[in-house]
């Protein structure tokens, strides 16, 4: 996937950015914007990230800067395969 231009610098939005700066602030905070990049002032802090449902509680912790906010909150609906559920109905003959 192409990255970003180094020129440019990573994406965080500007509610964010004025944010980080009041650290306190940040503090299990909800966020909406999912496109954001995580910056290294937001490590230690716990933020709630919306998934288009509800929010969801994510601790920011080093290894998680550089990637986007969204990657952490999943917005698709877990559900187990066919296979696990059972056998269904049975073929053949009643």
């Amino acid at each position: 996937m192409p990255r970003r231009s180094i020129w440019k610098g990573s994406f965080v939005d500007a509610f964010l950015l004025r944010m980080k700066k009041k650290r306190d602030l940040l503090l299990n905070r909800k966020i909406w914007s999912r496109r954001s990049s995580i910056s290294p002032e937001f490590v230690d802090c716990s933020v709630r990230i919306y998934n288009g449902k509800t929010p969801v509680r994510c601790k920011i912790t080093e290894g998680k800067v550089g990637h986007k906010f969204g990657e952490f909150a999943s917005t698709r609906k877990r559900r187990p395969s066919r296979t696990n559920i059972g056998q269904g109905r049975k073929k053949g003959k009643k």
